[in-house]
C-alpha cells in the first residue's frame, strides 16, 4: 500500500498506468534514515527529508530532499531507507530509494517474475 500512496501522492486522479513489481534486494551501502540514530549518524534531519517533492517539481523547483542524494552519493552510498511522507502514510511505511544498483554484488537487485510476464527490454513496452 505504501507504493500506491507514493504513486498517487494523495491525488486519486494521479494513478497513471503503472506496473508494480516485487524485487529481491541484496545491496550494501544503504543509509537507514528511519531511526533517530541513523539520521544523527548521517547528519540528516526529518525536516530535510519531509517535503512536497511532487509540488516542488510542478513549480519548477528542485525538491530540498534531493540534497540528501547529493551528499550521500559523494560518500559513495548506494541508497537510503527512508520513512514515507506520502499523504496517508503510517509510521511503518518506508521506502527503499536506490541510486546505485544492478545485476551484480554489492548492489544486486533482481525482479521477481516467476511466470515471465514482464517485458524483457525497452522494445517490449511499445
Amino acid at each position: 500500500m505504501t507504493a500506491i500512496k507514493e504513486v498517487t501522492q494523495g491525488l486519486a486522479h494521479r494513478m497513471d498506468p503503472c506496473v508494480l513489481c516485487s524485487y529481491e534486494v541484496d545491496c550494501e551501502d544503504i543509509v537507514d534514515l528511519t531511526t533517530e540514530e541513523g539520521r544523527a549518524e548521517a547528519k540528516i534531519s526529518m525536516d530535510e527529508m519531509e517535503c512536497a517533492w511532487m509540488f516542488d517539481l510542478a513549480e519548477g523547483e528542485r525538491p530540498r530532499s534531493w540534497s540528501i542524494h547529493d551528499r550521500l552519493v559523494a560518500q559513495d552510498m548506494a541508497g537510503i531507507l527512508v520513512p514515507s511522507f506520502a499523504p496517508g502514510a503510517e509510521a511503518a511505511d518506508n521506502n527503499l530509494v536506490l541510486w546505485k544498483w544492478g545485476a551484480d554484488q554489492p548492489h544486486r537487485v533482481t525482479v521477481i517474475d516467476p511466470s515471465g510476464r514482464l517485458p524483457k527490454d525497452q522494445l517490449s513496452w511499445r
